[in-house]
């Protein structure tokens, strides 16, 4: 196993798992070929078990550790992969991130040039689409997929032509915003991140990719819609708020994350205005702000997505 080198990482590459032991090899022999140009002295994986009834996480842990820095994750119990992607975000230590499927269905050759793109924007998605249109294996995913782009642009505003490709490369701190308002545990949760990136006014910037559709997705065509559109429609309501602490402008970042960490405060971002910087931490960490507060002489409220929109982010 190779020696800890959390200090060293600039890339989290983050896989949610949900019941993928049967996959997890398969999506390993097809990234291992495009590991050299990761650069896996400063790669780590991050594997949240979500849940999982089967080996995911024994297996993740000895295909990936053999490689690279190595974390899994296991949650108690199913929460969706929006909820497993937002806690990989939390604890991801690489100022770079991408997001995967176990079975890395997306050509992994595609992934160094989807992290590079991270240079110019602040997310790069992958984007599956020939001549605008997206075919999956069958008719009926086929069919169910441009419906589902439909209700997106409908009930999000969103207008690209993929949101639910499995792999995106996002920068750290605007991908910790997001996963801090964010609030859909499901599969939408992708239209959610598109939406929550147009509102802070992020840069997106959908990189082409090629793609296999590996037998075996989580994604149930019988239930998995119709749960997919009740979250969607939800989204006009959704107030984005979030805790926040109120200190000086000039704030030292090492500093702040000292006391971040002592408040034992996870996925925290410091958002920097003309004159202030507000710490925004998670919806049920406004406790564990107050320490921020005390340390800083910080004030503790609520900002809105407006409010953190057009801010310098710096993940803390």
């Amino acid at each position: 196993m190779p020696p800890d080198r959390s200090d060293d990482v600039t890339t989290s590459i983050i896989i949610p798992a949900h019941n993928e032991a049967p996959r997890l090899r398969r999506g390993f022999d097809r990234l291992a070929p495009v590991l050299d140009q990761l650069d896996v002295a400063h790669l780590e994986f991050v594997v949240i078990d979500d849940g999982s009834s089967d080996d995911t996480a024994r297996v993740a842990q000895r295909l990936y550790s053999e490689v690279a820095l190595t974390r899994v994750v296991r949650q108690p119990v199913n929460r969706g992969k929006g909820a497993a992607v937002r806690l990989g975000v939390a604890v991801a230590r690489g100022d770079r991130i991408l997001t995967v499927d176990a079975d890395m269905a997306i050509d992994p050759d595609h992934y160094p040039a989807m992290l590079d793109g991270l240079a110019d924007a602040d997310i790069v998605p992958g984007a599956r689409g020939v001549n605008g249109r997206i075919r999956y294996g069958s008719r009926t995913r086929t069919m169910a997929g441009r419906v589902f782009n439909h209700l997106v642009r409908h009930y999000t505003g969103v207008t690209l032509v993929d949101t639910q490709c499995g792999a995106k490369a996002l920068r750290r701190a605007p991908a910790r915003l997001i996963a801090l308002l964010a609030t859909v545990n499901g599969f939408s949760y992708d239209a959610e991140l598109f939406l929550l990136a147009g509102r802070l006014g992020l840069s997106v910037a959908p990189y082409a990719v090629t793609w296999e559709d590996v037998a075996g997705s989580s994604v149930h065509l019988k239930s998995a819609p119709l749960a997919m559109i009740a979250d969607l429609r939800a989204l006009r309501a959704t107030r984005y708020e979030l805790p926040v602490v109120e200190i000086d402008g000039d704030v030292d970042v090492e500093s702040l994350g000292a006391v971040v960490r002592g408040a034992r405060l996870l996925g925290v971002v410091a958002a920097r205005g003309a004159t202030d910087t507000l710490v925004v931490v998670a919806r049920d960490a406004a406790v564990g702000a107050t320490a921020v507060a005390a340390a800083f002489n910080g004030a503790l409220r609520t900002a809105g997505v407006e409010e953190l929109a057009g801010r310098r982010l710096r993940a803390v």
